[in-house]
């Protein structure tokens, strides 16, 4: 079995600073693998160990990509190869860019069984690349996961509703988006580590996946963080009926 895993790289998070004028200063931050993304290399290669087969990464954004330590990050964690399509015009790419930069990748690599991705990324969670993905390759899509087993030429999969579980068989190729409850991604080993610098990595730019005159249809004006308020240090004490209307009062009061 083929498995394609795609992943992005974010800024750390605990290194964003927030400047007096609300915006953000990525200046300290470090370049990671998102956290969502994590769960989906290790789903690949939990299948993989299941079921045999390869898995290789994906990952499409600007020269932060090109990095031996990211690209050490993820080869340490099981796949076999890496693919990257690095150019400055991906750097902010949208969901829809990046879900079509991601199809002709997977064309160019060739053959797979199935693609996995995290439920969204951790810098914009907008949760819509992978059903974007499964729809230009026009393969069985679902989003969701929380469990899946392989079974031949198809996958047993389930959902996790609000009130029950959903059991899916889904045929193969596929696109799937698995939640963190998929598993708990295993920590490297030094010997992980120091063998993932031995595995091939192919760096492509736009040209050679085919995406000549790409146009990124939006643009970020700003990204500011929430403004600051006040506590308003108000205090309920006691469970009984009148506090809690007391409560709902004073919220309404707040949302009017």
């Amino acid at each position: 079995m083929n498995i394609i895993a795609c992943y992005k790289i974010v800024p750390e998070e605990q290194d964003i600073v927030v400047e007096k004028d609300r915006s953000l200063s990525f200046a300290r931050a470090e370049w990671k693998i998102g956290q969502y993304d994590l769960n989906a290399v290790e789903a690949g290669v939990e299948i993989a160990e299941a079921a045999g087969g390869k898995v290789m990464a994906l990952s499409i954004g600007g020269k932060e990509l090109d990095n031996s330590k990211l690209k050490k990050g993820i080869l340490s964690r099981g796949p076999e190869e890496l693919y990257l399509v690095v150019d400055e015009k991906l750097g902010n790419a949208d969901s829809y860019t990046t879900a079509q930069t991601l199809a002709a990748a997977i064309r160019k690599i060739g053959a797979f069984d199935l693609v996995i991705c995290g439920e969204g990324s951790s810098d914009l969670y907008a949760q819509q690349v992978g059903a974007q993905l499964g729809q230009m390759l026009n393969v069985a899509t679902i989003n969701g996961i929380s469990k899946m087993t392989p079974d031949g030429d198809r996958l047993i999969a389930e959902r996790t509703l609000e009130n029950e579980i959903e059991v899916l068989e889904i045929p193969l190729p596929a696109v799937i988006s698995v939640t963190t409850d998929i598993n708990l991604s295993r920590i490297p080993s030094m010997k992980n580590i120091l063998a993932a610098g031995k595995k091939p990595t192919t760096v492509w730019d736009l040209t050679a996946i085919g995406m000549t005159g790409i146009d990124i249809p939006t643009e970020v004006v700003s990204t500011l963080a929430p403004e600051q308020a006040d506590r308003k240090k108000i205090i309920w004490e006691g469970e009984s009926e009148e506090v809690i209307q007391q409560l709902f009062a004073h919220i309404r009061k707040e949302l009017l």
